[in-house]
């Protein structure tokens, strides 16, 4: 991705290098440039920001371990990975969930998880020769 992105996602972190250091093995992003505050983190398909919380909000949020998912957040983001099985297992051994139940959309394979900090997030793994065969899903 070259120059200033058309379009990708702020997800505001409690722990930044933790955060940002899942999503970028789990999406084989690229730290472009980052600070004290924020990781500006890009792939071929999207880029995302990882913000610091301010320092008096953070103080308020709590993250169990494991974390709880943020099953209210008005925002789920969804990417496409390789592989469902390759990323379950990143994902935990990175602190976040990837759910059991599976969903079958137009040529792909969709199931949620929530990363490090609880925020709930989709997974896509596409099935391309499939597409006009399957069923879409919500």
């Amino acid at each position: 991705m070259t120059g200033p992105a058309r379009a990708g996602a702020l997800i505001y972190a409690r722990h930044l290098a933790r955060l940002a250091a899942f999503y970028q093995q789990l999406l084989g992003m690229q730290l472009l440039h980052g600070d004290a505050e924020h990781q500006v983190l890009a792939n071929a398909d999207f880029q995302l920001i990882v913000h610091a919380m301010p320092p008096h909000l953070a103080a308020n949020v709590h993250i169990d371990t494991p974390p709880q998912p943020r099953s209210e957040q008005a925002i789920k983001l969804f990417f496409t990975v390789p592989s469902l099985a390759d990323a379950a297992q990143l994902i935990a051994a990175q602190g976040g969930a990837l759910y059991r139940e599976r969903y079958q959309g137009p040529g792909f394979t969709v199931c949620n998880g929530h990363d490090p900090e609880g925020n709930i997030f989709h997974l896509r793994e596409n099935h391309a020769a499939q597409a006009s065969q399957e069923p879409t899903c919500n």
